[in-house]
């Protein structure tokens, strides 16, 4: 057979409409992703709807569990390997290792007009005006009560100022009366920690921004030891592991086995679904302390990784999701309190969310106008870690008995000092 070249105008137009197809932009953008109800869920249907807009573009949800981006991506990150975006919440810490994407937005004034509060706890440095990506939620540390109990107890909760002494006379009253193991529990971390502490009258910093243990730190410590040696904090949930491994105190709630937990905003789902009709709860204020009523704000945060092969297209997908309408629909279908300035100007509505989980929703809400100035500086500061790890290592040693509250206070103060020298080397 006989190959023939075609040099005629009209088959070299043929040929170049064969090739074309291979001209369409195609992208793939994986996100690595935990969620705590159904956000994963609710970013794969935006997903679909953004690959519509943007033929030739796939974006893949891999949800992952919470442990996983906490341990794992950052050790993938410092290989140099990992997803395009990823759901964090180790906001600063991971920051040397985000993209920024203010290039491929369509309005960066949008951007700060909406994110601006929270854009700079995703920024490598303070004069850095980039934008890396931006938080899909604003949380709240606080407390949760089994209002069952309190009832069965006949006891009254405490008012919108009560202080954690106060909230702990009332638990052991429930607890005896109900025969639980304990009256309270919080979550293991350092961060849910932090907010007593704040409120107990901890700076956590001095004047030229640097960490420092005081007095206010020392006495939420010592308070907190207090309680798991009496009995009021169930023993389990910082006693139960050791090192700064992180353990949650819902499902303790969720079994009836404590009247309160300290935990965050983030639960609200989860609550609404384990416990249904089998109890009341509810959300309270921020117990007090001498110096404030303070929990801490937070939350996870979707963001571009230097990891990504593709920017251009990882800037308009977090630019999509970002806006307002589907921003929205994230808040509303997640049960979230939203980090988005117009959308909490406007309210948001629930309609998935029941009468209790509205209920909390509000509270939480309200809360934020109290939370410490220096809670907001303390999530934003990129080597807070080096606070509530070694908090959580050190006060289980002494809850367990294996140094005294004093000891742990110095323990905690050196290792933090260790840590920041090791993350700015």
């Amino acid at each position: 057979m006989v190959t023939r070249t075609l040099n005629h105008p009209a088959s070299v137009l043929v040929a170049a409409l064969f090739v074309l197809p291979a001209a369409v932009h195609s992208a793939e953008i994986r996100v690595m992703c935990y969620q705590d109800g159904v956000e994963c869920d609710v970013l794969a249907e935006q997903a679909k709807r953004f690959e519509t807009q943007n033929a030739g573009t796939k974006v893949i949800v891999d949800v992952v569990p919470y442990k996983t981006i906490v341990e794992q991506l950052p050790v993938q990150l410092a290989a140099g390997q990992g997803p395009d975006i990823a759901r964090v919440t180790d906001l600063g810490g991971l920051s040397k290792y985000y993209q920024d994407i203010s290039a491929h937005v369509k309005d960066k004034a949008y951007w700060e007009a909406n994110f601006g509060a929270t854009l700079p706890w995703l920024r490598p440095t303070a004069a850095d005006k980039g934008i890396y990506g931006f938080m899909s939620q604003l949380t709240m540390t606080g407390p949760y009560v089994n209002k069952t109990l309190f009832e069965q107890a006949k006891v009254a909760m405490p008012g919108p100022k009560a202080t954690w002494d106060e909230w702990v006379d009332a638990t052991r009253k429930v607890a005896k009366a109900n025969q639980l193991p304990a009256a309270l529990a919080w979550d293991r971390s350092g961060h849910r920690f932090a907010g007593p502490a704040i409120s107990y009258g901890a700076k956590i910093f001095d004047a030229k921004g640097d960490l420092v243990m005081d007095d206010g730190y020392k006495t939420a410590v010592n308070k907190f030891v207090g309680w798991h040696k009496d009995g009021a904090m169930l023993k389990e949930v910082w006693g139960g592991t050791g090192g700064s491994s992180y353990a949650d105190s819902i499902g303790e709630f969720k079994n009836a086995r404590v009247a309160m937990v300290l935990s965050g905003s983030w639960q609200i789902n989860r609550l609404q679904k384990d416990i249904g009709t089998a109890f009341d709860w509810v959300a309270v204020p921020n117990p007090c302390g001498p110096a404030a009523c303070s929990g801490i704000p937070g939350g996870a945060a979707w963001v571009a990784l230097k990891t990504t092969k593709a920017p251009k297209d990882v800037g308009m997908f977090l630019d999509f999701i970002a806006q307002e309408a589907n921003y929205a629909e994230f808040t509303a279908k997640t049960n979230n309190i939203p980090a988005h300035a117009g959308l909490a100007k406007k309210g948001v509505k629930y309609p998935g969310a029941t009468p209790q989980a509205q209920a909390a929703l509000g509270v939480f809400s309200a809360g934020v106008a109290s939370l410490s100035p220096v809670a907001y500086q303390f999530q934003g500061y990129k080597y807070n870690r080096a606070v509530m790890l070694p908090t959580v290592t050190r006060v289980t040693q002494a809850i367990v008995g294996e140094m005294s509250a004093d000891e742990a206070m110095t323990k905690i103060a050196a290792d933090m000092a260790d840590a920041v020298k090791q993350a700015t080397k």
